[in-house]
């Protein structure tokens, strides 16, 4: 699975902090999710997704 977050965080002018402050995580959790490197909760994915404006599925890219 890969994710979208980097993208649609350069739509919306937000660093990894700016985001993580919004949502209420570290700024490295953003970073661990957007490598790919950590699976994070559905109320976190809910809280990006609203934050950046579109939907869990539009956020998060599944892969076979």
């Amino acid at each position: 699975m890969r994710t979208r977050i980097r993208e649609l965080r350069a739509k919306f002018n937000l660093t990894q902090e700016d985001l993580a402050k919004k949502v209420g995580v570290r700024r490295e959790t953003i970073v661990l999710i957007e490598k790919g490197d950590y699976n994070c909760s559905i109320l976190l994915a809910r809280a990006l997704a609203k934050e950046l404006k579109t939907t869990i599925d539009g956020l998060f890219v599944w892969e076979d």
